[in-house]
Parts: C-alpha cells; structure tokens; sequence
C-alpha cells in the first residue's frame, strides 16, 4: 500500500476491514501524525554516513506506519518484529508490496538478536526503531543494549516520564537506576514530545521520541560490580551513601566509610547525586570492600534485579 498510513481515515478502514480488535493488553495505539513520524525518521538516520546500507530493526510495527515512513525516509531495509500475529494479514496488506521490507512474527524479548546481526552486512549503519508499547520499554531497551551489538542508536516512542528519567541527570527527582544503566550504555536525549491526540487511540499519557545513541564510556570497572553498586545505592533512596551501603552489602560502616574514602566519594550523599563516573570510582573499589559471596552474581542476575529498580522509580 503506498498511501500514506498514518492518515486516520486509512487506519480506520483498515482495522475495519480486517476486523481488528485492538487490544490495551498490547499497548497497541497507532500513530497518525506525520510530522511525528519524520522526527522519528530524521532521528534515526542522524550521524549515518551518505554513502553505504542503512538498516532499521522496528519493533512493533503494528499496522506498519513507521515501517513505511522508515523506507520512504531512505532506509534500504527494514526489519520488523511483532508479537501478535492477528496482525499478519494487514500487514501483508499495508506492506505486501515494498520488498525493502522483512516482517518476522516473533517476541522482541525472546529475539536472538546475536544471530540477526550475524547476518547482516558488517559495514551496515543500523538503528532500532519502535512506536513502543509502554509496558515493555524497560526490559526491551536493556534486552538490546546489553547485547553490545554494533548498532549506531535506538530511537524510539516512550512514555514521556520514563524519558525524562533516560535522560535525567544527578542529582534530579527523575534521576535513578534507570537513568544510570541507559547512560552507562548510551548517550540519551529526547527529540520531541508528542501528545495523545497524536495516536489512535488516544492513550492516557503524553509520549516523547527518544534517542540512545551507542557509546562506550570505557569505565576501568567491572560491569557486574558497577550495576551491582549502583543497585545498591539506590536501594534505599532517602538512606546516606554510607547506610544504604552497608546495609545492602552486609558491611560494618567504618568499612562501608573506607570504601568510600578510597574512592573519593563523600559517605554523606545519596545515591542520586552520584555520576556515572562516580560509581565507576566506587565500582573499581569494589571487591577491595565486598566479600567474594556477594561478588559472585552474573551481568543478568544484576539487571534482573534492577529491573525492579527501574520500573519503581
């Protein structure tokens, strides 16, 4: 179909016409504003070089509006995921005819990302992309960042309050563990806000574009004692740095005071006036202070953790 599809007339007809029931359960609101869209696109396709092949994973597609807009916008292949695969026939439909376009009916959780970029091109530029259902923003996020997979940035349509806890800096109401373990892996800012009037349904809640562009900060730490710190310290919120410490950790406070003296760091603060950098000097310190019992937990036993964290904050 090569009418635009984000027109609400077309949206319309085509849940109608596929007796498409749409389901909350699914975050499933479908976007109808082109101006949004091109922000999104624009934003994807942000530091790409001229010259070579432009891939976007899209995650959702739902009834294919952003695929479209991703095509038309330059890339020269489009990868989508999706979860209900109701949605087969109108896909088939909307983007049936655009062969830049591979559809794959699976659970973006569940994806073996690893194997995808295997077979792709080594010297391709590629953006993940999404008009995200909210309720798996987090885990999606952290799923694919904690992959180190060579992609250049994730851009993507969230909640508008879990962006600004993204791009949230120390210090701020909206600064937590969320904040820290996107930063640690990406450089966040948020391209625009959109309100509900721009979707169909509308949603209860204001949105925004956010980009995650891929760094590496190149910490001198362990990343399991980094995330396993930062854990920690935001574990009691309203807790000094030295309390909440020694409480997660098991660790007697004139302990729990050396380690933070050797690291520089004050005893007195809390956990959300900590920089990044901050828990790099306290993770690098780490198993100087902490017991080899507490030491021992894998990079997924940490974020499983923290996901908690993330969700509640």
């Amino acid at each position: 179909m090569k009418q635009p599809l984000y027109q609400p007339r077309i949206v319309s007809e085509l849940l109608k016409r596929h007796s498409f029931v749409i389901k909350k359960s699914l975050g499933q609101n479908f976007l109808v504003d082109g101006h949004i869209l091109d922000s999104i696109v624009d934003a994807a396709l942000e530091g790409a070089p001229s010259q070579g092949t432009k891939i976007a994973i899209e995650i959702g597609p739902g009834i294919g509006t952003l695929t479209q807009a991703l095509v038309k916008g330059g890339f020269d292949r489009v990868i989508t995921i999706e979860k209900d695969k109701r949605l087969q026939p109108l896909l088939q439909e909307t983007l049936g005819d655009y062969e830049e376009v591979d559809i794959r009916f699976e659970d973006a959780l569940q994806f073996d990302f690893e194997h995808l970029f295997s077979q792709l091109p080594k010297d391709a530029t590629i953006c993940f992309a999404a008009n995200l259902p909210y309720y798996i923003t987090t885990p999606l996020i952290m799923h694919v960042v904690e992959y180190r997979l060579p992609f250049s940035r994730i851009v993507v349509m969230v909640q508008k309050e879990v962006a600004e806890r993204m791009v949230a800096r120390p210090g701020g109401k909206d600064y937590g563990a969320l904040s820290v373990a996107v930063q640690y892996y990406c450089q966040a800012k948020i391209v625009t806000v959109v309100p509900g009037t721009c979707f169909m349904p509308k949603p209860d809640v204001e949105s925004a574009v956010i980009s995650l562009e891929r760094i590496d900060h190149g910490f001198d730490c362990d990343q399991v004692a980094f995330f396993r710190v930062v854990r920690g310290a935001f574990a009691k919120r309203r807790k000094t740095l030295e309390n909440t410490l020694a409480m997660e950790f098991g660790l007697a406070k004139p302990v729990v005071r050396t380690w933070l003296q050797t690291a520089g760091i004050d005893g007195m603060r809390r956990g959300e006036t900590l920089s990044l950098q901050e828990f790099a000097l306290l993770s690098k310190h780490f198993e100087q202070f902490v017991s080899s019992s507490d030491r021992k937990v894998t990079t997924y036993e940490v974020h499983e953790s923290n996901k908690r964290q993330y969700d509640d904050q």
